[in-house]
């Protein structure tokens, strides 16, 4: 079964002409902190999340992460986030690439800047997890944790548009902030993408 790191990766990397979405990184960030969730091993205690289990998983990437936040104090939901998000992506698409689930392009752009492209190399990889989103947005509710994961990072990147592209089977905006705050990572993702945003706003303001 493929993780949420596997399955978000190829589906912004798909969605997105071979370039990593906007937030891919913190989404990332999001999906170690779901698997961890999920298996146990981290929780929320008051507005900290601690460490519950250190066990690993027998996910190297998830595993060097619940190391980290081990050895680290205790953090906010989206602090942690941020912090975890931080050298993941290339990691996730490297591994990606030694599966051949994605193919790395280097090609020049104006013949003098290179561009790094990761096109998906099978797009049946993801026809499951595309299938499962689309069932849950039909029916306002994920049938698994999972899936309910998954949507809810999809939510909070906003690949929302390049995934289901029909406006009309396409989640509302009510729905879809439902969606990324379902859960507490979904919440937390959801709060350090606007904070990368004003950070964003604010230097653009300032220059």
């Amino acid at each position: 079964m493929s993780t949420l790191l596997e399955e978000l990766a190829l589906l912004s990397h798909e969605s997105a002409n071979g370039r990593a979405g906007t937030y891919l990184d913190l989404g990332l960030g999001g999906a170690v902190l779901y698997e961890l969730a999920l298996a146990g091993r981290i929780g929320l205690d008051g507005k900290k999340v601690r460490v519950l289990d250190p066990t690993p998983t027998g996910d190297a990437v998830v595993d060097a992460r619940l190391a980290a936040i081990a050895a680290d104090k205790p953090r906010s939901p989206h602090a942690l986030v941020d912090r975890t998000a931080k050298g993941l992506l290339p990691a996730v698409r490297e591994a990606l690439v030694a599966s051949g689930a994605l193919r790395h392009e280097r090609t020049k752009a104006l013949r003098i800047f290179t561009v790094n492209r990761y096109r998906s190399s099978d797009r049946n990889a993801t026809a499951d997890a595309r299938a499962r989103l689309a069932s849950a947005a039909r029916n306002g509710r994920a049938f698994d944790e999972r899936t309910q994961a998954l949507l809810s990072l999809v939510a909070a990147v906003r690949l929302e548009k390049s995934l289901f592209p029909d406006r009309q089977t396409r989640p509302s905006r009510r729905e879809i902030k439902a969606f990324a705050e379902a859960h507490w990572v979904g919440a937390a993702t959801r709060k350090a993408i606007a904070n990368r945003d004003g950070a964003n706003a604010a230097a653009t303001s300032g220059s």
